[in-house]
């Protein structure tokens, strides 16, 4: 007696099944190392904008001590001088208020 091999058909639901999982098997890692790469670009430059930040803020700090240094009383004593003012206590008149 010979053994009768029956031929199993694939039909198409089941090839789109197999297509659909290779595929997914082949792109999710090259998926998982293009979002990695764009997380690792995205981090490159956020580190480049603190920087710049902090560069900006001593900046800041510097020009603020430079205007405290200039708004000062000496400074303003020293450029009165420079341009011939002087600082007369007998002009200078005192306003009391009586409420």
């Amino acid at each position: 007696m010979k053994k009768i091999k029956k031929k199993y058909k694939v039909s198409k639901f089941e090839k789109l099944i197999y297509f659909l999982a290779i595929l997914l098997l082949v792109l999710s890692p090259i998926a998982i190392v293009f979002s990695k790469a764009t997380l690792s670009q995205i981090n490159f430059e956020v580190e480049k904008q603190k920087k710049e930040i902090d560069e900006q803020k001593k900046t800041n700090e510097s020009l603020a001590m430079a205007i405290d240094e200039l708004a000062s009383l000496t400074k303003i004593q020293e450029v009165a001088e420079e341009q011939g003012l002087s600082y007369n206590n007998n002009n200078i008149k005192t306003i009391e208020d009586n409420k």
